[in-house]
């Protein structure tokens, strides 16, 4: 009686007919369909008329103009052809996801890359989802550890925490990623690999990660060849495998890289679509989607999503368009330096321009102090540099400074470290204090 009462409920949302149109243009990237009734998001099936291959393509509908109907497909058009007929499915891209996908490598919608067929029983869930209400988002109180002594000391990251890593190319964002992957003490990381060239994702997945980090971790890769709405939905894809972790009560860390590419692909479909060029040729969508993004990671009522988000700066101006709003939406953000990184320290994090909004609030007093004491000293020591090394300086002119070069060396020491390396919270957090209160001696 039971499933009767279920299968009542079930037939009035049955669709007892499909909804077709057909293709009329296709420009550039862009395919024109007369018809068929959709909505924006909705994925639709292109049927080739191709008699070699009797096959379909799946597009989206990314927007309308007047009774046309204007897609972009998941992958190439180079098959597609006038009067093709398009199959709206009335629904928005879903992708599988479960326990099982952990140690697995899969693409924008969720197929897997690595070889193996996907395993039975995954749940499926939608790539676009509304962030957690404001009032569900618990407050962040508990440290997050992540193995790297310039972050869990001087830059401390709380769980469900978002944070933005700035840099310009070749400075080591993908390299500090792998670390953090590794030693993270998260239950479990969701990586994005998004416009990545196709070389780095192997790369990335065996010397940056390596088979220790890949067997704790999801990676969803979109590689730099691949159409932008492919590229788009594989940061989509990944926060919402991220979120149904969450959902499950677990801390997970995602981190995605980069989203500067993110905001480039949907330049690309704004423009498509005739929206007007805004900020350096953004379109006015590119700063809509940022913070719907954004926003979908944190904490919500069972779970947190710790979240690291590259911003690839171009030129190393950190005040670029894409930079500028990234670093207002996000919790933090921690600064790649390349003068840094041609001095042959790593991680090359400036810690003067980086900075963590919520250390002070998870921090203890001690930990705090120690952490704003040795920024003093280095501020001192990179302000009056130029002096020191031309000789401009005498010793004996101002204790700070004197205390400042002192102590610099011990600093430099500390915030470097190699990528192999995993270090305890408690002991970055004890060297930290024991550096603060101990004497300025080389």
């Amino acid at each position: 009686m039971k499933k009767a009462e279920e299968l009542l409920e079930v037939i009035p949302q049955l669709h007892t007919f499909k909804k077709f149109g057909r293709v009329v243009r296709v420009v550039g990237l862009m395919i024109e369909s007369q018809g068929p009734v959709s909505a924006i998001g909705d994925v639709c099936r292109i049927h080739l008329n191709n008699e070699r291959k009797n096959d379909t393509i799946l597009a989206e509908v990314v927007g309308f103009r007047e009774e046309i109907v204007i897609l972009m497909p998941y992958t190439k058009i180079s098959d597609i052809s006038s009067g093709c007929l398009v199959e709206c499915t009335g629904k928005p891209l879903e992708v599988k996801v479960g326990m099982e996908l952990i140690g697995r490598v899969v693409d924008s919608m969720g197929n897997p890359i690595d070889q193996y067929p996907l395993p039975k029983g995954l749940s499926s869930v939608r790539t676009e989802q509304d962030p957690p209400s404001v009032l569900s988002r618990l407050p962040i109180q508990e440290q997050l550890a992540v193995g790297v002594k310039a972050i869990d000391g001087m830059l401390t990251v709380g769980n469900g925490q978002r944070v933005g890593i700035f840099a310009g190319s070749g400075v080591g964002k993908s390299t500090l990623l792998g670390m953090i992957a590794r030693n993270t003490t998260a239950d479990l990381n969701v990586i994005a690999l998004i416009g990545e060239r196709g070389r780095e994702v192997r790369e990335f997945i065996e010397r940056d990660l390596g088979p220790e980090g890949l067997s704790r971790t999801i990676v969803v890769a979109a590689t730099s060849d691949q159409p932008a709405l492919m590229r788009i939905k594989g940061a989509l894809t990944a926060t919402a495998i991220a979120e149904y972790f969450r959902d499950k009560g677990m801390n997970v860390m995602l981190m995605m890289d980069s989203v500067t590419r993110v905001a480039m692909a949907q330049r690309e479909i704004g423009l498509a679509v005739g929206e007007p060029p805004a900020t350096r040729g953004y379109t006015p969508s590119v700063f809509s989607i940022l913070p719907k993004l954004l926003e979908r990671t944190g904490t919500n009522e069972v779970g947190a999503i710790t979240a690291f988000y590259t911003v690839l700066v171009d030129g190393d101006d950190m005040n670029e368009p894409i930079a500028d709003a990234v670093r207002g939406i996000l919790d933090g953000h921690i600064v790649l330096d390349r003068t840094l990184a041609n001095k042959g320290q790593y991680p090359a994090i400036n810690v003067l321009k980086s900075v963590s909004r919520l250390m002070n609030h998870i921090a203890s007093p001690e930990h705090v102090r120690a952490a704003e004491k040795l920024r003093e000293l280095y501020y001192t020591f990179n302000k009056s540099e130029d002096l020191i090394n031309i000789g401009a300086y005498k010793r004996g002119t101002s204790k700070e400074i004197d205390d400042a070069i002192d102590f610099e060396p011990r600093i430099t020491t500390y915030l470097k470290q190699s990528y192999k390396d995993n270090i305890r919270m408690e002991d970055s957090i004890g060297e930290l204090i024991s550096l603060a209160t101990g004497g300025g001696t080389r």
